[in-house]
């Protein structure tokens, strides 16, 4: 084909990037949108002349982009709502353990690495063209690695919503040591089974939500989740800062305390535990897919915006949990909330605080068991349509994850041990170790700086030394 001078336009620079969306049904992973590259190039452009003028029109541009999806507030809901579930009522118990400085200092720390690694992740997802986590691992390292982190993310996300349950059921029913809701409300009865609670949950308020086909589905829910968790964090800050002004709180730790075997063995357990507050990783590439006029500078902002909110809750949250337990504080600080706090409308504070997180956790379940499903669907069912076109796979696998789930409710004793073990090994797998190895793996393509290529690095063994610390801490805390 020749070119000719006398033309009104002008080439594109060679920097330029266009995103080119099909409105038809898209490749599997990728319901919403799939994203393509138009080569026109001078051999076979004869035969394929007449394909490129039928299919053009189905390739509009970005700019302007469609209605659908969701935009920046949404999506930064979807994904804090990710992040912020029930590690957050974790972190008071970790703050025991560090002390205040170096608490306070590690979810920082901590919020930063997540961020670069999500940003990181994201860029290597839209040059790969990955709809999900474990494609954009499979383009660097293979089909292996791809199997190894999807089975990461399903046994972390079985994990945190089997925590979610076990914490509706201590709330609401009692624990050994604490008075649940329904016992101070109405006394003894049938809500004192645990067990059928959290089933009456699961089948009228969690399955409706956990069937919904696309994650935007969720903004206004993942919208009021957000809510509610900064409504527990305005609560028990405000009740700590009360007590602390009227002098009715000890003067808390500001280091971790290192003078016997127990304190370090708690100190390397902790580690870990604050390395899976911050993971989100795996349901990057479902928000981005959804998000109105994607572009990865756009997810960045979103994930720049969640982590400045998720840093600030967690920090809040923290110290006001510890300030006002103190060393009494349980591993999930919510079943301290069934005792009298020292200040006015102490029963009402209680009620509010526990009702309202158990409701934050009913609206996060679903956010989380979406890319549990869609791992599943992805490891299990490898070249069947997509999971969005077909309704009868889409609810099966519902009501089995679901199943699973409950019963892995039922027999782990606490949140305590899901967490030490998981932030050990399959939050920073895919927190960290995995987007680490797809940056070193995909710098000799020139996206990676020299900069980014040492941070990249240094994330990697920090991951690696945390994992197997944690643990080692574990199983010398189980002995």
């Amino acid at each position: 084909m020749s070119h000719t001078n006398n033309t009104n336009y002008s080439s594109l620079p060679v920097s330029s990037h266009l995103e080119l969306q099909r409105h038809s049904k898209s490749l599997r992973g990728s319901p919403s949108f799939d994203e393509a590259e138009v080569y026109l190039g001078s051999k076979g452009y004869e035969e394929e002349e007449d394909d490129l003028e039928m299919d053009i029109d189905n390739y509009p541009l970005v700019v302007p982009a469609p209605t659908l999806g969701s935009g920046v507030p949404g999506a930064v809901f979807n994904l804090t709502t990710t992040i912020i579930g029930a590690g957050l009522m974790a972190l008071p118990a970790t703050m025991k353990v560090l002390g205040v400085a170096a608490g306070i200092v590690l979810i920082i720390l901590m919020g930063i690495l997540s961020e670069i690694s999500v940003e990181l992740l994201i860029r290597f997802s839209v040059m790969c063209k990955a709809s999900s986590y474990g494609e954009v691992v499979q383009h660097a390292m293979g089909r292996p690695a791809r199997v190894v982190s999807e089975i990461c993310i399903i046994v972390n996300n079985a994990g945190v919503l089997v925590v979610y349950l076990i914490i509706m059921g201590d709330v609401m029913s009692g624990s050994l040591h604490h008075t649940g809701v329904f016992d101070q409300l109405m006394g003894n009865g049938v809500w004192d089974q645990r067990k059928l609670v959290i089933l009456v949950v699961m089948v009228v308020f969690l399955a409706p939500l956990c069937s919904l086909d696309k994650i935007d589905s969720l903004s206004l829910t993942s919208a009021a989740s957000v809510a509610l968790a900064v409504l527990f964090v305005i609560v028990a800050f405000t009740v700590a800062f009360v007590k602390l002004v009227e002098g009715k709180i000890d003067s808390p730790r500001m280091v971790p305390d290192v003078s016997s075997k127990s304190a370090i063995l708690d100190l390397l357990v902790v580690i870990p535990i604050m390395t899976n507050a911050y993971v989100c990783h795996f349901n990057l590439q479902p928000i981005y897919n959804e998000l109105e006029e994607r572009s990865p500078q756009k997810m960045n902002r979103v994930g720049r915006i969640t982590t400045v909110v998720c840093v600030l809750v967690y920090i809040s949250t923290s110290i006001s949990g510890y300030l006002l337990f103190g060393k009494d504080t349980e591993s999930d600080v919510l079943t301290n909330f069934d005792r009298d706090l020292g200040v006015r409308f102490s029963s009402a504070i209680n009620y509010i605080v526990r009702v309202g997180y158990i409701l934050h956790l009913i609206l996060v379940f679903p956010v989380i068991h979406f890319s549990l499903r869609q791992t599943v669907d992805a490891l299990v069912f490898e070249g069947s349509p997509p999971l969005s076109e077909s309704r009868k796979r889409s609810l099966g696998l519902t009501v089995v994850l679901l199943v699973l789930i409950y019963m892995g409710s039922t027999m782990i004793p606490s949140i305590w041990t899901a967490f030490k073990f998981t932030g050990a090994t399959t939050a920073v797998s895919l927190g960290f170790i995995f987007p680490s190895l797809v940056s070193l793996r995909l710098s000799h393509e020139g996206y990676l700086s020299r900069g980014e290529w040492v941070l990249s690095w240094v994330m990697l063994v920090l991951a690696v030394i945390v994992s197997i610390v944690g643990v080692v801490g574990n199983v010398y805390s189980l002995e």
